[in-house]
């Protein structure tokens, strides 16, 4: 069966009467059907799957690498935090946040569900495969397992080029849960793709930062069972023990069997060893502080952490808490860095990706909100700093006469141009005993029995 046919008898099934929250979308059309499938004949290596074994990750990393599941844990913890709003457009510049119903359904995206849980989600899949996909199914959202996933793009043009044509783009999603007997294809508009990090090789699809650090992540996994392996065999050194050329094969094995049983494992640490005449013991290895296991494996979580973005000293690795790092100063431009380096481009990434399947107003795009946001407690008291700043700002434009409204549009918009002035000045720029008149009103008549100003000076 062609993909054409696998997406036809998909959707058929999908929108079978009786099965609830998929609706028909408008991709049969003669425009659309022009567009050559993204591949050959059928789903093959040549779509862009995703590349990551998901499950290996999962099981081998995730839940199996302290690192990095605290790396993972700290990220999400944060990430979650924030909620989402419309920030208004002026002249292409940021305006005010404002909300409407149509957040509904990122606040409630499923049954039980929260924003918070939504980011929580995308950003662990985006940690594991790279790629987070978030379903719109009716007044729900459906998360993706992005493994199950594939991105079906295509081209009018050139079919033999794939996905590598100049007008080639993505026309869905296929999603194929294994064993499920079923699949649906979904239309860009009804997936958000979350994709912060690209991935080089690909076109559409993001790579996982634990891709590049999979060495460190093996080799901290290594130093872990060496320590495991050294309170198994009973918290002591290495040791060789020699026996006399005269003891049998025989002898030998009895003598190895009962030194193991009085001697191995963490239970028989730091017994007194006897040894029978002819027997020799020689230390051959290293304690765990000759080792330095501490600086061995602090470098190699160091270089995980930077990887994930995440300073050391905020998730609490060993090299983050030494010398000067929790300095109050030092500490503090550690989680700036985590803030503006790592978390508001992943904020911002999100935001973009779930606006393809909610209704966002004209002028106004889908922002993120982390005003509430106790990590970012700090950030608050530059931001009040930077208000007084713009609070002396708007009462000197004031005061020389620009119309208030303008004032606060100007300066929250970092616009000169959307000043206009009043015509009205501030009383130093006028000739003593004059008054200034809005722009368009005619002088007061004056009393030529009155005193006459200039003669008075």
């Amino acid at each position: 069966m062609g993909l054409l046919d696998r997406i036809t008898a998909a959707r058929t099934t999908a929108n079978t009467p009786g099965r609830k929250g998929w609706s028909e979308s408008p991709f049969w059309d003669l425009d659309r059907l022009n567009w050559p499938s993204f591949g050959s004949s059928s789903l093959n290596s040549e779509h862009e799957k995703i590349g990551t074994d998901f499950a290996g990750y999962v099981q081998g990393i995730a839940k199996a690498n302290g690192p990095v599941f605290a790396l993972m844990a700290t990220r999400m913890m944060v990430f979650s935090e924030a909620r989402f709003q419309f920030r208004g457009m002026t002249n292409g510049r940021p305006g005010d946040l404002f909300g409407t119903p149509d957040l509904a359904l990122l606040e409630h995206p499923w049954p039980g569900g929260t924003t918070g849980d939504l980011l929580a989600r995308m950003i662990q899949d985006v940690d594991l495969a790279g790629n987070a996909f978030v379903a719109r199914v009716g007044d729900r959202l459906r998360r993706l397992r992005p493994d199950w996933v594939t991105i079906v793009s295509g081209s009018k043009t050139e079919r033999e080029l794939y996905g590598n044509a100049l007008d080639s783009k993505v026309i869905g999603y296929y999603f194929e849960p294994p064993g499920a007997g079923k699949s649906w294809f979904l239309l860009p508009n009804e997936v958000a793709h979350f994709a912060p990090i690209p991935d080089p090789e690909c076109n559409w699809r993001g790579m996982s930062w634990l891709t590049p650090v999979l060495r460190e992540i093996s080799s901290d996994q290594a130093a872990t069972r060496h320590k495991g392996k050294f309170f198994e065999n009973g918290a002591t050194p290495q040791v060789i023990v020699s026996l006399d050329a005269s003891v049998t094969p025989e002898m030998f094995q009895r003598f190895k069997a009962t030194m193991n049983e009085s001697h191995q494992g963490v239970d028989n640490a730091y017994k007194t060893l006897y040894l029978g005449g002819g027997a020799d013991v020689t230390v051959a290895g290293k304690d765990l502080q000759q080792l330095d296991f501490k600086a061995t494996q602090g470098a190699g979580e160091t270089r995980i952490a930077a990887a994930a973005g995440v300073p050391a000293v905020i998730v609490g690795f060993s090299e983050g808490l030494s010398g000067s790092s929790l300095n109050a100063g030092n500490f503090g431009q550690a989680r700036r860095r985590f803030a503006d380096g790592t978390l508001r481009p992943l904020w911002r990434n999100a935001a973009g990706s779930l606006a393809s399947i909610i209704t966002v107003p004209s002028d106004a795009e889908l922002w993120y909100d982390d005003r509430d946001i106790s990590f970012l407690r700090e950030d608050r008291k530059d931001a009040a700093e930077i208000q007084q700043i713009k609070s002396a700002s708007i009462r000197q434009l004031v005061d020389a006469g620009y119309e208030p409204e303008t004032v606060v549009s100007a300066i929250e918009a970092e616009d000169l141009r959307l000043l206009r002035h009043s015509g009205l000045y501030s009383v130093q720029l006028q000739p003593p005993g004059t008054t200034a008149q809005p722009t368009g009103s005619a002088p007061p008549a004056t009393d030529p029995s009155g005193p006459d100003p200039a003669k008075e000076q």
